[in-house]
């Protein structure tokens, strides 16, 4: 009889715990994002997330810069964490969390520094010139505060 396939001993157990870290792990990147998207809009003039669902052009150019950042955060936070699982979600959570104020805040810093009204911005039906450097800006930092993590 000829074996098709051979497996190491514990091939399962093995698989079934890093399919487990990578469903925690996607959990805990998920509720970065979440809180990220929710920092970003408590601290942003306006209610941000019915601007994006209204489809004006300046929420969602900024939002979208805003969350690809978050990624950025999450996802060094995610690489740098190191130990065991327990270790490594936690750390995760924690950078992760402190990295999302750091950016937030660094963008309403920089906002107020160049005098730029997002507001008026964001509710503007076309699209003005100054969301480009705020969505700059976001995806500048939230670099800035991933590799930060490292």
């Amino acid at each position: 009889m000829t074996t098709l396939l051979a497996l190491a001993p514990g091939y399962f157990a093995n698989v079934g715990r890093g399919v487990g870290a990578i469903l925690l792990y996607a959990l805990i990147g998920l509720l970065l994002m979440l809180l990220g998207f929710y920092a970003i809009d408590l601290t942003t003039p306006g209610k941000l997330n019915r601007m994006v669902r209204a489809g004006l052009p300046n929420s969602v150019i900024v939002t979208a810069a805003g969350m690809v950042s978050m990624a950025f955060i999450v996802v060094i936070a995610i690489w740098g964490a190191s130990g065991d699982l327990a270790e490594g979600l936690l750390s995760a959570l924690i950078f992760g969390l402190v990295g999302i104020v750091a950016q937030v805040a660094a963008v309403r810093l920089l906002e107020w520094v160049t005098g730029i009204d997002i507001g008026s911005a964001l509710a503007a039906p076309d699209v003005k010139p100054q969301v480009f450097v705020v969505a700059a800006a976001h995806l500048a930092l939230g670099l800035v505060v991933a590799v930060a993590i490292l």
